[in-house]
């Protein structure tokens, strides 16, 4: 093909193409549309409509990949007597109680540049970016937020929060997911009293033993390592 002919296919594919995307959104193109509209909402959890692991990891990634990545803080919490909820008053209420975080959490994270995620059970992890010199303080604040009781029916609830904290910039090189394996270890150091909070994870944290990829101690975790 000649230079000629093939700046004229060049210019005739651009033509196509913006075309296309000047027509009415009809057929496939709204049918596509549907379907991405629906598998988006397939991967968020049911109950607070937070998405799960898989987006937490890849937002923690995209934003290790930018000028921001010094300021990414990895949040993992954990609820405190949630069982005890549901054994007193009830699987719905323990329902209200994750529905509680879930909007707490959005509400908080829709004002930063950041992502939260529900991992699973009263499990919950956020990916935020926050300034170091008041990290520590925000971070402080959300804790007393989620823990804020509530009303249901005529009950207060109120379900204490356990919560590990990893700075991307004590772990350079790291991964999203091992920043958060760091502050899933930092968060059951808290919870179990062997280190008070705000505790901030080290890289040896991050690289704690697990069973199947799970931290040693989750629940679980000695039927795993006794099946291996």
């Amino acid at each position: 093909m000649s230079s000629h002919l093939r700046v004229q296919a060049r210019i005739g594919q651009r033509t196509l193409l913006l075309t296309t995307a000047a027509l009415p959104l009809t057929g496939w193109t709204v049918h596509a549309l549907a379907l991405h509209r629906r598998l988006a909402a397939a991967r968020k959890d049911q109950l607070t409509g937070l998405p799960g692991r898989p987006e937490l990891i890849a937002h923690g990634e995209r934003l290790l990949r930018t000028r921001h990545r010094n300021a990414l803080h990895v949040l993992l919490l954990d609820g405190v007597g949630f069982k005890a909820v549901n054994d007193t008053y009830g699987h719905a209420a323990g329902d209200a109680v994750i529905q509680t975080i879930g909007k707490r959490l959005a509400r908080w994270t829709a004002t930063r540049q950041a992502l939260a995620a529900r991992l699973g059970g009263d499990e919950f992890a956020v990916s935020v970016v926050l300034p170091p010199a008041t990290a520590l303080t925000e971070i402080t604040g959300l804790r007393e937020q989620l823990q804020q009781p509530f009303q249901y029916e005529q009950h207060t609830l109120r379900l204490d929060i356990s919560l590990g904290i990893a700075r991307a910039v004590d772990m350079p090189g790291e991964t999203s997911s091992r920043i958060l394996r760091g502050a899933d270890t930092a968060m059951y150091k808290v919870k179990k009293g062997r280190a008070t909070f705000p505790y901030l994870a080290t890289r040896a944290d991050a690289h704690e033993d697990t069973v199947n990829g799970r931290r040693v101690g989750r629940r679980g975790t000695h039927l795993l390592a006794r099946a291996a």
